[in-house]
């Protein structure tokens, strides 16, 4: 779970927003100090304290992920779709990724919620590291199901050819930093990860100097969405193991979903895992529940919006009432499920539970059935 010292521009420029979000509410501007030698006055020297309050009120912080990936367009999508003025402000952050968002959601000031894997949080779980996780971090709901990709170079076949090759895993701290260790070691190959941002890797990928790059994101997945093809450049296929059930389920990629990187007719095999809304368990009567719980209000009552086609098509698979296994419910989230369905017509949270492999499983066979 260890930080990279690694870091590019455009995660520089991020990481400047999210330290401008993490000051915490009102203290940059509300420091008493007037223009004495030290800096601009504050908004409170200059008599803004009320704008200042105004501005900070009813305003969330949630971590997405890197500028390409599927976290953060989530992240500002519900930004686009609950944001009312000063009613409430969802300030969506550009972050490191998936892995690291569980760090942040548990130690960085300004995220009050966070994007990330099961996996990823099932790996903090397991570790130690972090005390009563399973009480200080909690879920709202369920997110998209999100593919496992690896993008090789022509030579590179199965997986079994990338034993001892490098293959970049983006930046430390993204979903992929969680997911590739864990499918390799299960599937018995042992490549060389190297941490480099996407972009750079691509670049390398041309020259020879990485094998592949892994990466993670729901369909269609800007990244690759966006990618030149090159010659021989491809995806290449996971077949499905039951080493790998505790976390993952098999599921295709199509032409549909990738036109310049799956050739017409044909399908690649991959994995899919479960991503969480998840949010810090805020006690009740403290002024982060009380804002975040204003957020699930909106996010619940306007969740039809996040349906229209200008969103990310993977918002229509999203069940508010899904239950996420080894997870709790944060309990505003529990009260606003309850209150909105009614006890006698809500689905209870077993039976709304997702059954990931059944579902997958079914797409894929629709999706061959077209083929024959």
């Amino acid at each position: 779970m260890t930080r990279s010292r690694y870091r590019s521009p455009g995660v520089l420029i991020s990481l400047l927003s999210i330290l401008i979000v993490g000051v915490g509410p009102l203290e940059a501007q509300t420091r008493p100090h007037g223009n004495d030698g030290r800096g601009a006055p504050t908004a409170v020297a200059a008599g803004e304290e009320s704008k200042v309050s105004e501005v900070n009120n009813w305003t969330v912080g949630i971590a997405g992920g890197f500028f390409e990936g599927t976290f953060i367009r989530f992240a500002v999508e519900l930004g686009k779709a609950l944001d009312d003025g000063q009613n409430l402000r969802v300030l969506p952050i550009v972050s490191y990724g998936g892995n690291e968002n569980v760090n942040d959601l548990l130690y960085l000031k300004g995220v009050d919620m966070a994007i990330t894997y099961v996996d990823t949080f099932e790996l903090y779980k397991k570790s130690g590291e972090v005390r009563n996780i399973e009480q200080r971090i909690n879920y709202i709901s369920e997110l998209l199901v999100g593919e496992f990709y690896l993008y090789a170079r022509p030579e590179i076949k199965t997986l079994k050819d990338l034993e001892g090759k490098k293959v970049s895993l983006s930046t430390k701290g993204s979903s992929a930093t969680t997911t590739a260790p864990i499918v390799f070691e299960r599937l018995g190959v042992r490549p060389d990860f190297v941490y480099i941002n996407n972009t750079i890797a691509l670049e390398k990928m041309k020259t020879g100097e990485i094998a592949a790059i892994a990466s993670t994101g729901g369909k269609p997945n800007d990244l690759f969405v966006k990618l030149k093809p090159e010659p021989g450049f491809h995806f290449l296929p996971i077949e499905y193991d039951p080493k790998l059930a505790d976390y993952y389920v098999p599921c295709p990629l199509t032409h549909d979903d990738y036109p310049q990187l799956v050739p017409t007719g044909e399908t690649v095999d991959t994995l899919c895992m479960q991503a969480v809304l998840a949010v810090y368990n805020f006690p009740q009567g403290s002024d982060r529940a009380r804002r975040v719980g204003r957020f699930i209000d909106y996010y619940f009552d306007r969740f039809e919006k996040l349906k229209q086609p200008s969103f990310h098509p993977k918002w229509k698979d999203v069940n508010l009432a899904a239950k996420v296994a080894g997870w709790n419910r944060y309990w505003q989230a529990a009260q606003k499920l309850a209150s909105t369905y009614g006890a006698a017509s809500a689905p209870s949270e077993a039976s709304a539970s997702r059954d990931p492999p059944s579902r997958e499983k079914r797409e894929r066979g629709k999706i061959q059935g077209r083929q024959q």
